[in-house]
């Protein structure tokens, strides 16, 4: 089992930033690729971004690529995506998610998510 517990969302203006930190407990991190998703209101849950077990492959949605990063700190079990330029479509609650497949279409584990809202 692996516990996941998201944190740093909050207000911005358009064109700012914001790092998200998704803290794990239980299992180590490192068994696990990870993973940020987002869910705005009236939508679908989406991809955004994930990162391998040992933080060597990233990928993203087309979306948030250039603007968004995924790293990861398997020392410290966390995981972090840090935000730039962001803009008012950014607007959704942001999960992090955990599989021991980088390629999931299934994630196994999740947090409770943390808002982010951004001003235009």
């Amino acid at each position: 089992q692996v516990q996941l517990v998201e944190s740093g969302g909050g207000l911005v203006q358009a064109g700012g930033s914001l790092r998200l930190s998704c803290a794990a407990s239980g299992r180590a991190l490192s068994r696990y690729a990870m993973g940020w998703f987002r869910q705005a209101p009236g939508k679908e849950r989406e991809f955004v971004a994930a990162v391998s077990e040992r933080g060597g492959r990233q990928r993203y949605a087309d979306a948030v690529k250039g603007r968004f990063t995924i790293s990861r700190d398997n020392a410290k079990n966390t995981v972090y995506l840090q935000m730039n330029s962001l803009k008012p479509e950014d607007t959704a609650a942001y999960y992090c998610a955990a599989d021991t497949e980088y390629w999931s279409n299934s994630w196994e584990y999740w947090g409770q998510g943390t808002q982010v809202t951004v001003s235009s």
